[in-house]
């Protein structure tokens, strides 16, 4: 019973991930699900669709290694954050569509929040900036707009819950209603000194405490699963939202270590240890992923979008039939010929937070061709990344520590040794990626296998961390300052379209 299966519920889709005790991948399994967009700016998915697709992938990983369920010694959960489902304690079904992380459909919430002065009382208690982002002004709409919903909700009818506490609701068979430290951390209600849910900040968006799910441990007792679901009754024993997860799998332990995670968007968060530290570069502060009941903190920046803007060349513009076509399309011409790509199709994140910014590309010639194009929006990636990591060590210097020497990367994109170059290049600190770079499954089978003692401690895991490549700056400081500025440039520009 040396096996741990991840549950990785992501945005765009369901995986199950089977790890063997040294972190290596045995199996891995994945399906798409349907992405929604009733009006612009707003994104939902089908939190039945989710829930059966993660329970396929699961069944069908096991089928695939050739195991049985009672050989899998525990379970990790890591999910997609903020995104916000509300459902019926009685039935199990959700009263309406989960609303994404992505969605803006609360900003004038969020406004409301700024205009009542609550913006600093929020950062100082939950480390984070108001913005539709996070989970509390969505719960907050789906309360106002659902017919019914705040009387079902002050009658203690219904829960609220991120993507890991549906998750566990509908393996349990509405046993448990739980969620962990970090993912409850992305609610802007959760007071992150003190680990709990704030009496405060759920009075300041009229939720009512009933809806909360109760708060654990990343690593800790999650109860098991039913047994008819997979053949056999396994225990939950890790939980975290992804990135955080990510941040765990990749051994980032101690205070300076950084991640960055090229997925849908790119996520860039670097260990502080147990000190809280309040960014004044334009980052949020969240809590880590907590294998005790201590808090511990991280700095984090996300880009919005990031690897969605290949997605876009593909399913938007045409201008390539599958995802990998992009390095070789990008590389078949030896610059972005002046082009910069700013793909706020959702808004600007960290650290420019400007919700109202929408996508741009700039610099077009009558040379420009769709190859510059491919350049530019694959390079907006580590533009975008970038701008993060500047952010970051500037705030790991006014707090006393030194600059980000180093940075450890997974997700999708970061198989791409462009895009990675030209991260290193950019950023001017060694790009380390990781022999495995599955590291936000990893991470929920770290954490799954702290709780059910297959791992004895932290040193333990940071010993099975290993390098697959580095990438080192081969670009002159000079030249990676001007094509920053040149970024700059361009988010300005786009701003003030």
């Amino acid at each position: 019973m040396d096996y741990l299966l991840a549950l990785d519920q992501g945005t765009s889709s369901s995986r199950s991930i089977l790890f063997a005790r040294d972190g290596s991948i045995v199996a891995m399994e994945q399906r798409e699900f349907r992405q929604i967009y009733p009006q612009p700016g707003w994104v939902e998915h089908d939190p039945m669709e989710i829930w059966q697709t993660q329970l396929e992938t699961a069944r069908a990983v096991l089928r695939k290694a050739g195991l049985q369920a009672r050989q899998i010694r525990a379970i990790g959960i890591t999910n997609q954050r903020e995104t916000t489902v509300v459902w019926n304690r009685k039935t199990g079904r959700p009263i309406h569509n989960a609303i994404v992380w992505q969605d803006r459909r609360a900003e004038p919430s969020c406004a409301e929040l700024r205009a009542r002065g609550l913006e600093e009382t929020i950062m100082a208690k939950t480390g984070l900036r108001v913005d539709a982002y996070f989970s509390g002004t969505k719960l907050q709409w789906i309360l106002d707009h659902v017919p019914g919903a705040r009387a079902q909700a002050a009658r203690g009818e219904l829960a609220f819950g991120t993507m890991d506490a549906w998750l566990i609701w509908q393996l349990t068979e509405g046993h448990l209603h739980v969620t962990d430290v970090s993912n409850a951390s992305r609610t802007m209600l959760f007071n992150v000194h003190e680990n709990r849910w704030d009496a405060e900040l759920l009075a300041a968006l009229d939720i009512p405490a009933a809806l909360m799910p109760e708060v654990r441990p990343s690593s800790a007792d999650f109860s098991r699963t039913v047994e008819s679901l997979l053949g056999a009754s396994i225990p939950i024993g890790g939980v975290a939202g992804d990135q955080q997860s990510a941040l765990f799998g990749q051994a980032c332990f101690a205070a300076g270590q950084a991640k960055n995670t090229y997925g849908t968007g790119c996520f860039m968060l670097m260990h502080t240890g147990t000190r809280f530290h309040t960014s004044h570069n334009g980052l949020i502060t969240t809590s880590a992923a907590q294998p005790r009941a201590t808090p511990e903190f991280a700095l984090e920046g996300s880009v919005f979008i990031g690897g969605a803007v290949v997605q876009w060349l593909r399913d938007g513009l045409h201008a390539i039939h599958s995802s990998s076509e992009v390095q070789s399309l990008a590389q078949s011409v030896p610059d972005a010929g002046g082009v910069m790509f700013v793909p706020a199709f959702t808004g600007l994140g960290a650290p420019y937070w400007q919700p109202d910014a929408r996508g741009a590309i700039v610099g077009l010639t009558r040379g420009t061709t769709i190859a510059h194009i491919a350049r530019a929006a694959l390079e907006s990636i580590a533009f975008q990344s970038a701008a993060l990591l500047q952010a970051m060590s500037r705030d790991a210097v006014e707090n006393g520590g030194v600059p980000v020497s180093e940075l450890r990367v997974d997700g999708g994109a970061c198989v791409n040794d462009f895009l990675m170059q030209f991260q290193a290049d950019l950023l001017g600190i060694p790009v380390l990626r990781p022999a495995v770079v599955e590291t936000t499954a990893l991470g929920a089978a770290y954490l799954a296998g702290l709780s059910c003692g297959l791992y004895d401690n932290l040193e333990e895991l940071s010993h099975q961390w290993r390098v697959d490549r580095t990438f080192v700056p081969t670009l002159p400081r000079a030249r990676a300052e001007e094509l920053m500025a040149r970024w700059e440039h361009a988010v300005r520009q786009t701003i003030a379209a």
